[in-house]
């Protein structure tokens, strides 16, 4: 499954894309500077209801948004 494919079916499933996962997760405290993959991705799977790769392209569109990491509360801050 390419990167995209993984966006549509996350998107599709939960009607959200990565910004919106992005400010979801600053606003529950879950993104600080030294959050780790692992501690996302377990809150994420249950806060969505993803399967641990899908929860994993998200973080990866994060990184490839140049949002992590963080440095700010927001996208590009």
């Amino acid at each position: 499954m390419t990167f995209e494919a993984y966006m549509t079916t996350i998107r599709a499933k939960t009607g959200k894309g990565p910004q919106e996962f992005f400010d979801d997760a600053v606003k529950a405290g879950v993104l600080r500077p030294d959050t780790r993959a692992t501690e996302f991705v377990t809150w994420i799977k249950g806060f969505a209801g993803l399967g641990h790769g899908h929860a994993m392209a998200v973080w990866e569109a994060f990184k490839r948004n140049g949002w992590l990491p963080l440095k700010g509360q927001g996208a590009g801050q």
